[in-house]
């Protein structure tokens, strides 16, 4: 169950400001934000405590880094008790070639976005793998051609 942390303004300005700039120091942050530095300092570790920053992360260009290959699985499973939605969940885990794992209603059961060096690579996971893997039913899988957007940022 999610509770709804109450914000205020200057909370909504710092959530800003660090989803544009992760890296800033606090005295600029709080210099941005239009307070001292010893109140926005608590603002920002109640609101990491309050799981509302959820981290801090450098975002990779992964093609730079020799992966080329983005692609979506959309996984089907034979059943969806509540023990295999979660023991199939878990399993996503330990496939570093799966960056995000999303339990999804519809046609497929769970959607996972794949990132690999190549078609081969991303091949082999799909055989020997995730189809390969219990209580599954069907893949199917689209390959991206290109991203048009990336906006990792909540809109707030």
């Amino acid at each position: 169950m999610v509770i709804r942390v109450e914000l205020d303004a200057i909370d909504m300005k710092i959530l800003r400001e660090l989803q544009s700039n992760g890296r800033m120091t606090n005295v600029e942050l709080a210099e941005r934000v239009g307070i001292s530095a010893p109140p926005c300092l608590r603002r920002v570790r109640k609101l990491e405590e309050a799981g509302v920053i959820r981290g801090y992360r450098a975002l990779l260009n992964a093609s730079a880094l020799g992966y080329d290959l983005v692609a979506f699985c959309m996984v089907g499973l034979k059943h969806q008790s509540d023990a295999n939605l979660k023991a199939f969940a878990a399993r996503t885990a330990s496939w570093p070639l799966v960056r995000e794992a999303w339990m999804v209603s519809g046609e497929s059961d769970f959607l996972l976005q794949c990132v690999a060096e190549n078609l081969a690579s991303f091949q082999d996971f799909v055989i020997e793998e995730l189809t390969a893997t219990d209580n599954v039913d069907t893949v199917r899988t689209m390959l991206t051609i290109r991203q048009v957007k990336d906006a990792c940022q909540v809109e707030i």
